[in-house]
């Protein structure tokens, strides 16, 4: 364990990532990954006015003084946040693994980021509801998918699809097996001023929907394939560790001649030659080819100084984003 307080540590990513502060203070990053900064079991996100602390420890209680000194640090060096909140990831209930409130009250329910508005609920769900790694790719498909059809498979809460749509694409689809979660992409496309065709969220199972789409002969210029790193449903199983080119595979024939697959690996235990060699096999046929690889955000990352469980090169994280050309036969 570091010999440094938390407060220390806090104060050098905060100096590091001071250019990530805007100045109306509507944008996310993430301002401390103690993993990498010298407190594994903490992990600190702006969103907006709102901190969000996430306790990883496997006893959430030996966290607590930390927790407490992050929190009073945070409402010292950051005097415009109106709330904060802790996560805990081996919580006791459903909630304190959600969030629950450190202090504060007026908890943020939307962020900007690349000029595009995004509903956030922090504590709908274990996760934040916005992932801020993906920010650069974002950025990509703001500025590369003008004018083209977009289907955007484990939506989640539609990001991808949100950014899309500022990047004036003709057309976004998003599937998600919850409905609570497309809710909160159309409270995006709300704040965008984007509008909401009941047909494009569609809540159903990945597996069922592409099977229904390709029997429809439906056909997109972009599919965006970004699942859990493991799931299971009656209908199909998600296995990024073992099967990511299975899932690829499923949508290869949803792609347009000419389009493109963005394709993301998030699992930990998958190292980026592993999964450079899962694309590459995939290339052979010479019907796919890696145009580019997205790196995840900085501030996400941040200094580094300990080593990821799994080298990630050539991506620089476990989240590994690739953007892949495709032709049909």
């Amino acid at each position: 364990m570091t010999t440094r307080s938390i407060s220390e540590l806090l104060e050098a990513s905060l100096a590091a990532r001071a250019h990530r502060i805007d100045s109306a203070h509507e944008e996310a990053f993430r301002l401390f990954n103690g993993f990498y900064e010298g407190a594994p079991n903490l992990v600190v996100d702006i969103y907006a006015r709102t901190a969000l602390i996430h306790n990883y420890a496997n006893d959430p209680a030996q966290n607590q003084e930390t927790i407490r000194e992050a929190a009073q640090y945070l409402q010292s060096a950051l005097g415009w946040l109106c709330a904060g909140i802790v996560k805990t990831r081996n919580g006791e209930t459903h909630q304190e693994k959600c969030g629950v409130p450190l202090f504060g009250a007026e908890i943020d329910r939307k962020i900007k980021e690349h000029g595009a508005w995004y509903a956030v609920d922090l504590t709908m769900n274990r996760d934040a509801s916005f992932y801020l790694d993906t920010r650069n790719l974002r950025k990509w498909i703001i500025e590369n998918l003008k004018g083209k059809t977009v289907l955007n498979t484990f939506a989640y809460t539609g990001s991808f699809g949100v950014a899309a749509l500022k990047g004036e694409a003709s057309r976004v689809t998003q599937i998600d097996l919850s409905r609570a979660f497309l809710n909160l992409a159309k409270q995006s496309y709300t704040l965008n001023g984007f509008p909401i065709h009941k047909g494009d969220f569609i809540a159903r199972d990945f597996f069922e929907q592409v099977g229904n789409l390709k029997r429809e002969k439906k056909s997109f210029d972009c599919v965006i394939i970004d699942p859990p790193f493991f799931s299971a449903t009656s209908k199909g199983r998600v296995d990024q560790v073992n099967e990511s080119a299975r899932l690829i595979n499923k949508v290869r024939p949803l792609i347009n001649d000419g389009g493109v697959l963005i394709a993301i690996n998030n699992a930990l235990y998958v190292s980026g030659k592993e999964y450079m060699q899962t694309l590459e096999t995939l290339c052979k046929d010479g019907y796919l080819k890696i145009r580019e690889l997205i790196p995840a955000s900085e501030d996400f990352i941040g200094t580094a100084a300990s080593k990821p469980i799994t080298d990630p090169a050539p991506f620089n994280h476990s989240t590994k984003i690739a953007i892949l050309d495709v032709r049909k036969k």
